[in-house]
């Protein structure tokens, strides 16, 4: 896997989601996997770049198949002038610093309850608070999501500073996927 940042430009087509969610409107394009592989990271990473000349800053997910997939909100489609359905231009570059996740408000109080998980994770780095963050997030149900929480909270303040057992590509558990889109 390449760890230098480089730009990549490529042509693809934005896809529509099979299940957007209630209110949502967004679709989404999978990296081909040349892009991919030149990224610093199989799980989820952050890039800027350009579609059809428009600006965008976006966080990469992992696919399950050691590539990634990206969200395109309604805001950026319009702006790009990007028709679902269509190819677009994309060109993008990995940020040099990885943004500091936004803290989950019931993962943040759960910290708050134990110093030691705290002071854990505010030594730990931001990929692996974007790791610790993105396997809680990614429970598909609330008391798996809870249960990750307590485990969470019992690994940091035992001094682990990464999540276990924890693939951020998805590969080797087959954890995550693209969105399956309309037929």
């Amino acid at each position: 896997m390449a760890k230098v940042s480089t730009t990549s430009r490529f042509e693809a087509r934005l896809l529509p989601p099979a299940k957007p969610g209630k209110g949502e409107d967004w679709s989404f394009l999978v990296l081909p996997e040349e892009v991919s592989k030149v990224l610093p990271r199989r799980g989820r990473t952050t890039v800027s770049g350009m579609i059809n000349e428009q600006p965008f800053e976006v966080t990469l997910e992992p696919d399950g198949q050691l590539s990634h997939w990206m969200k395109i909100d309604e805001e950026l489609r319009v702006a790009a002038g990007a028709e679902v359905g269509k190819m677009i231009s994309i060109e993008l570059t990995p940020v040099k610093t990885e943004p500091e996740p936004d803290l989950p408000s019931d993962f943040q109080a759960a910290l708050e309850t134990s110093p030691e998980a705290k002071s854990t994770w505010d030594a730990t780095t931001t990929i692996a608070r974007v790791d610790w963050i993105h396997w809680i997030t990614t429970a598909r149900q609330q008391k798996t999501r809870q249960r990750r929480i307590v485990n969470a909270c019992e690994m940091l303040a035992s001094g682990k500073r990464r999540v276990c057992c924890f693939d951020p590509s998805g590969f080797y558990s087959k954890a995550f996927s693209a969105p399956a889109t309309v037929d």
